[in-house]
């Protein structure tokens, strides 16, 4: 195999920068990509004398760098906004010495001392004036620093260091590596679709979703339609705000919808992604109108004044056919020339024949009985 290097050439592996030396895979090894050692070959590792032993020596270093990358990068601790970080020291005290013979401290990644106890006691001649007024303390029991009410520009590597005070001074007897990155996370409410004020339309709404007091900032925030068939996604820009003390963000984002005249059912939901999470919205849902039939109540009103009407129209109706069907007794009277008494609207009698005088003095002196008795018979006729 030919070499993809010189000798002593600065290799990289495993995102890890070592000068490695110069030597050869053993021709039992040329099969290694089976048995594990690909990354060997794929090096060009050749051309020297060296045997087995530096091969499963650069093996071993590349294994402890890929598999235990806490040995090269910073352990990294994450806690949620105005809550409590632990920062370890690991430190074991073997010898069990006392307190009063250590100086613990920590320091942020810009060498700011965080916390100092010196023998025992807590001292704030070498604290940084933003931690002095912070809440923080030391957990003695598991050499662990408690850093209360996190805030977001709290992130960053930690260190803790130990001295110990012996008859010659400080003496430093730990330096905690690698140090501890600390990450603080908020997370955001839950986003909420809301209708834009000027919404009056009824072919489309202004769609609003909305979110508040995260961290860090989003990756991506949309609409997901879902119909009775499909689910369609429709990304907007999303609107971002960070504010000034808390670093905290809100984020929202809009939407014309214009399918609101589909006469079937649909659901809207906002969808929220931050780092490896999702959050949703509630389902915004869409009805299509429906022609409701009108209350009993009105239905009963409308049937009752609907047989009024009917029965009024019927009554006038029987009484105008009677009224026609009743005869004029005055005109057959006089159609026939017979001597006849016809009443008028004083109730007084007129005779139709030479021989009205001979009754009418009996006629007036009859009075109304006479009157009654002629008008049943008129109406008999």
């Amino acid at each position: 195999m030919k070499s993809l290097r010189s000798c002593g050439e600065l290799l990289t592996a495993s995102s890890s920068w070592f000068l490695a030396p110069c030597f050869c895979i053993p021709r039992e090894c040329h099969g290694a990509h089976v048995s594990g050692l690909w990354e060997l070959r794929w090096m060009g590792v050749c051309d020297s004398t060296m045997g087995l032993k530096s091969i499963l020596f650069v093996m071993a270093l590349l294994l402890s760098v890929s598999t235990f990358p806490f040995l090269g990068a910073a352990a990294a601790i994450k806690t949620y906004f105005n809550e409590t970080a632990y920062l370890p020291c690991q430190f074991i005290n073997s010898q069990n010495i006392s307190l009063d013979e250590l100086v613990v401290f920590w320091q942020n990644q810009e060498k700011l001392v965080v916390y100092e106890l010196y023998q025992g006691k807590e001292k704030f001649d070498n604290v940084d004036p933003k931690y002095k007024n912070r809440n923080i303390s030391f957990d003695e029991e598991n050499w662990t620093l408690r850093l209360h009410n996190v805030e977001i520009k709290d992130q960053g590597d930690y260190q803790c260091f130990i001295h110990h005070k012996g008859p010659k001074g400080l003496v430093p007897s730990h330096k905690m590596f690698p140090p501890t990155k600390l990450l603080v996370i908020a997370n955001f409410s839950q986003p909420e679709i809301m209708e834009g004020s000027n919404s009056s339309s009824k072919s489309y709404r202004n769609l609003t979703c909305s979110s508040i007091q995260g961290y860090p900032q989003p990756e991506e925030m949309y609409f997901l339609l879902t119909t009775e068939n499909s689910t369609i996604k429709y990304s907007t820009t999303m609107q971002k705000s960070q504010d000034n003390i808390t670093e905290l963000y809100n984020v929202s984002i809009s939407w014309s919808y214009s399918g609101f005249h589909d006469t079937t059912n649909r659901s809207i939901i906002c969808v929220l992604c931050v780092s490896e999470m999702c959050l949703f919205s509630k389902p915004y849902d869409i009805v299509p109108p429906k022609t409701h039939p009108p209350p009993k109540d009105d239905i009963l009103w409308i049937t009752a004044l609907s047989l009024v009407i009917v029965g009024v129209t019927v009554f006038f109706l029987v009484r105008w056919k009677r009224k026609k069907k009743q005869p004029d007794l005055s005109r057959e009277c006089q159609e026939s020339g017979e001597s006849v008494l016809v009443f008028s609207a004083d109730c007084r009698f007129a005779a139709s024949s030479p021989s009205t005088a001979f009754w009418s003095p009996l006629a007036s002196t009859q009075g109304t009985q006479t009157e009654t008795i002629k008008v049943e018979e008129a109406l008999t006729l």
